[in-house]
């Protein structure tokens, strides 16, 4: 999926189950996955307006799930933010993503264990992205930022949408790529 030419290809997330989710996940043990807590409200989703399934742990904050299409299927990753970090509240952020603008807390930062042996042995790969995980409903207008309004771009919201599918699929692939042979 690229960006030339405006010509991208956008996919929404489909209704995913939850034997689904816990199959999908790639840097953790199938315990932890299926230990984890799942989103409430998981058939509510609004599944046509997200690109990747993602969220927050209400048990634990500072851990976060992601779920995404692939071509190959599902992959799933746990994520960590870090605990005790405080962030001005006058100070902007811009999530990697979806390169939505966001007041103070609202983009973190957020490490992945990567795939496999590198990730077995302490590799991680890191991004600043939506505190929240909603990059889709940003992107969408069907969620706002503590900040006045969205920064205005010359793209549509379709190519926007295929940018934050590029930026995932990019910070995908590290978390996948081994450093080592498995």
């Amino acid at each position: 999926m690229t960006l030339a030419g405006g010509a991208a290809s956008v996919r929404n997330m489909r209704p995913v189950t939850e034997d689904e989710i816990r199959a999908s996940f790639i840097n953790c043990s199938k315990g932890e996955a299926r230990r984890l807590n799942l989103p409430r409200g998981l058939a509510d989703l609004p599944w046509d307006d997200l690109d990747f399934l993602g969220w927050r742990d209400q048990g634990a904050p500072d851990r976060g799930y992601l779920v995404a299409e692939r071509p190959d299927g599902l992959v799933g990753i746990t994520l960590r933010a870090p605990t005790g970090v405080r962030r001005s509240l006058l100070r902007s952020s811009l999530c990697s993503i979806c390169v939505t603008s966001h007041a103070g807390s609202g983009v973190s930062l957020l490490t992945a264990r990567r795939a496999g042996v590198a990730g077995r042995e302490g590799n991680t790969v890191g991004a600043y992205i939506c505190a929240d995980l909603a990059c889709s409903l940003y992107v969408r207008g069907k969620k706002r930022s503590a900040l006045a309004e969205r920064v205005s771009e010359s793209l549509t919201v379709d190519e926007q949408i295929a940018r934050t599918l590029v930026n995932l699929d990019a910070f995908l692939e590290q978390i996948l790529r081994s450093t080592q042979p498995a």
